[in-house]
């Protein structure tokens, strides 16, 4: 039943990602929202490979007795017996439906009368099987999400069984009665199973997924669920901390995610909003760790341009410096003076870094002459628009192998980003 798990686990994982525990009550830096049409992809697009592991389960064998005239009372054995829409439940988790499917089973068949043993094959037909499973979502204290089955039932609206072999046309005469027990069988089975793998397989499975992952050498996100995700008729949204932290010590944040107001968008398949904080907690490390710190020399500058850092450039600004170091080069080291914040409002995005820079005087000695100091503040504010395309194109999608995104829209809003996509399979 460990496959059905992972089938299970790998459509309900691949939208919800999930160490360092988040509180309760915070606001999340990342929200990932799935739509009912988000759900209805996974579903579709998971049923072909839940039809393919479904092959590898196995029921236990059953047995049972008959009376055959005039050979009398005798016993049979079936061996290797194989069985196997996803929506919101509001205010809970997941349904799991599955509708009119079908199996065929093959194997063979046992009788004995005293010392006469006959034995033979089997073909089984199980027609319009229907299973239905609710999935309670949420959140333990780690920030992993838990999974439990709230309910199941499962029906079967046919079951053919066709006997060969030693007097395998006379068994046929009592398939009704083998029907209706491999029937009953299968149906209380199949909850038992499903039931089983949540508890034993799937729920212990969400317990080992990290909660913190690295970006670089210097910072790692942390996307633990800062509460249960919560449930609509029309989507589910689960909310992540979002946090960027030093990989080398972990400092607290002093400021809190702010509380995004997510527009009732379900049109698409699923939503990503971002939050500034999310950026905010990356500057802090960047700056921590000097990673915004930056140095400008004279060869980084383009060919073509008029002004270069020379000493000779700098003449009308700074007369002496030219009279002093007459043609030399300048190199120009700069550094944040604090981290610089991003702030989103509806359409625009601003960003107001402090900068020291510092000037230098590259010597004909190969050694460095400080020469002068900026503080300088900048205001920073653009308005922005997105080539839909490229960013389909572009945005990585590395827990959705083979999908990329399709008909994306990208909006700023007040202290968030808010990407909203289709999805589509790349068949190979």
């Amino acid at each position: 039943m460990k496959v059905l798990a992972g089938v299970l686990s790998s459509l309900l994982l691949r939208f919800l990602l999930t160490s360092i525990p988040g509180a309760l009550g915070t606001n999340p830096g990342l929200v990932v929202r799935i739509t009912d049409k988000g759900l209805e992809y996974v579903a579709k697009e998971g049923l072909v490979a839940l039809q393919k592991k479904l092959l590898s389960i196995t029921l236990p064998d059953f047995a049972g007795d008959f009376k055959i005239k005039p050979i009398g009372r005798g016993h049979y054995d079936f061996h290797s017996c194989v069985a196997s829409a996803l929506t919101p439940l509001p205010s809970q988790g997941l349904s799991l439906t599955i509708s009119d499917s079908f199996i065929r089973v093959q194997g063979e068949w046992k009788a004995r009368k005293a010392f006469v043993k006959l034995q033979g094959s089997f073909d089984v037909q199980v027609k319009g099987i229907t299973i239905s499973v609710n999935l309670v979502l949420g959140r333990e204290p780690s920030g992993r999400p838990t999974v439990a089955a709230s309910s199941c039932s499962s029906h079967i609206q046919d079951v053919e069984v066709d006997i060969s072999g030693d007097l395998g046309w006379l068994m046929n005469l009592f398939h009704n009665q083998i029907e209706s027990k491999f029937c009953r069988v299968l149906e209380s089975k199949i909850c038992e199973m499903l039931q089983k793998s949540v508890t034993s397989d799937l729920q212990p499975y969400l317990q080992t997924l990290p909660v913190t992952t690295q970006i670089d050498s210097f910072a790692g996100i942390d996307y633990s669920l800062v509460e249960a995700p919560r449930v609509t008729a029309q989507m589910l949204d689960v909310m992540f901390k979002g946090e960027i932290f030093n990989r080398d010590h972990y400092s607290p944040v002093t400021f809190l995610a702010p509380v995004m107001s997510l527009p009732e968008e379900h049109n698409r398949m699923v939503y990503f909003a971002i939050s500034d904080y999310v950026f905010n907690t990356a500057s802090l490390v960047y700056h921590e760790t000097g990673y915004l710190n930056f140095t400008i020399t004279d060869d980084m500058v383009p060919p073509g341009s008029n002004i270069r850092l020379t000493t000779k450039s700098f003449r009308p600004l700074v007369p002496k410096l030219a009279r002093l170091y007459p043609n030399m080069n300048l190199e120009l080291q700069g550094t944040m003076a604090s981290a610089p914040f991003l702030n989103f409002s509806p359409g625009n995005l601003s960003l107001a870094p402090l900068m020291e820079i510092e000037a230098f005087v590259l010597l004909p000695s190969s050694s460095r002459e400080p020469v002068f100091q900026l503080s300088v503040a900048t205001n920073i504010s653009a308005t922005l628009t997105f080539n839909t395309k490229k960013l389909a194109d572009g945005f990585p999608l590395p827990l959705l192998k083979d999908t990329r995104l399709y008909d994306p829209v990208l909006e700023i809003h007040k202290d968030f980003l808010f990407l909203g996509t289709n999805l589509q399979y790349l068949r190979a």
